[in-house]
């Protein structure tokens, strides 16, 4: 491949040849065993690239495995039915990534003959494949040097070159991206992407870096200034919100009902317990009532207190109370929902759940 004269002016300088050819050697020794780094197979560093956005790797590690046992080929992925992804996505959050992947796949199996792009250009035209997922896949996978710049790779390259500002955006952010550019444009570019990534994610951290540890202290600018605390600037978090949930468990003969969310809003298309926002001084028993009859047209009764979890979306706290609830008569009619099917606690295990869902069916089978 050829590289622009600029970039490649740029990588041969000897602070960028040094900074590379230190950590190149610190991540030789010390990157984590994880199973996508024993591959070069592109479509397998895609499933991966794409369950890393917004998730941590000890989290995506057992789901990235039982995914490439169920679907371990790009014909197989575009092959399934959307609920079968789904379902083998639960509990990982963020489903727009399943479904973007799940597109891409038919993309690829239907348009592409079958084949993973091997630029970072077309990749880019797949569902869901911005810069930073095609820049991981094309330089892993293919060997384009070309960046992977992600939340961990800003901070280093931010701090290894002192960018003030808020490196997401504006100038900064274009000043990391050059010198991202520049460092991927020399050998192994696939390898120097991932060390970035991995520097980030196990020494320089965001709060308390571990600069003792680090491979390349005696390059970084920001270390050397005093700033190391201060780049990249930090941006004010919003307040965080409280809101309670409630959640019918609604039995009938060993069956539970569960309804389809819409094509539209909060967990597109998954599976859920009736649930809904509980207005201050409302009564749990008769909200549920209401709201069951007004959602699913079925009259229950309300019992006890079963469980309660609790997770966060961005800045919501949110806590759910489940109780468990009969409704002896009466078919379940979908308002807003696209589908409502009574199910054993067993089948529960088949079908795409929230995780905060999968966590009160657990109450199913204790």
């Amino acid at each position: 491949m050829r590289l622009c004269s600029r970039w490649a002016a740029m990588s041969a300088d000897p602070h960028y040849a040094a900074t590379r050819r230190a950590l190149l050697a610190w991540y030789d020794r010390q990157k984590r065993d994880l199973p996508w780094r024993l591959t070069r197979d592109p479509y397998q560093i895609l499933v991966s690239e794409v369950m890393l956005q917004q998730t941590q790797v000890a989290t995506v590690v057992p789901y990235y495995q039982r995914f490439m046992a169920t679907f371990p080929t790009v014909g197989a992925l575009a092959d399934a039915g959307l609920d079968d992804v789904l379902a083998q996505w639960s509990g990982l959050g963020y489903y727009s990534r399943a479904r973007n992947l799940h597109a891409a796949c038919r993309a690829i199996a239907h348009e592409l003959g079958g084949r993973v792009p091997s630029t970072s250009k077309t990749l880019r035209t797949l569902p869901g494949v911005g810069a930073y997922i095609a820049g991981a896949v094309a330089s892993i996978a293919f060997g384009e040097p070309v960046p992977a710049v992600d939340g961990n790779a800003l901070r280093v390259l931010a701090r290894l070159f002192r960018v003030r500002g808020d490196v997401r955006k504006g100038q900064a952010r274009r000043t990391v991206g050059r010198h991202a550019t520049a460092l991927a444009s020399g050998s192994r570019p696939g390898e120097w992407n991932q060390a970035v990534m991995e520097l980030g994610a196990t020494v320089c951290l965001p709060r308390e870096p571990r600069c003792h540890e680090c491979p390349v202290d005696r390059h970084c600018a920001a270390r050397a200034s005093g700033l190391i605390d201060r780049i990249p600037a930090r941006r004010a978090r919003p307040r965080s919100e409280r809101v309670h949930y409630l959640a019918a468990l609604i039995m009938r003969r060993g069956r539970v009902l569960v309804a389809k969310r819409p094509e539209h809003g909060l967990w597109v298309g998954l599976w859920e317990f009736p649930n809904v926002q509980v207005p201050e001084g409302a009564s749990p028993p008769e909200l549920l009532r209401a709201y069951v009859h007004e959602s699913l047209c079925l009259t229950v009764r309300p019992g006890a207190e079963v469980t309660r979890v609790r997770h966060s979306i961005m800045n919501r706290r949110i806590e759910s109370v489940a109780y468990r609830c009969t409704a002896p008569k009466g078919r379940a009619c979908p308002v807003w929902h696209i589908e409502a099917r009574w199910v054993t606690p067993a089948e529960l295990e088949t079908l795409a759940l929230p995780s905060p869902h999968k966590r009160l069916a657990r109450c199913l089978s204790e």
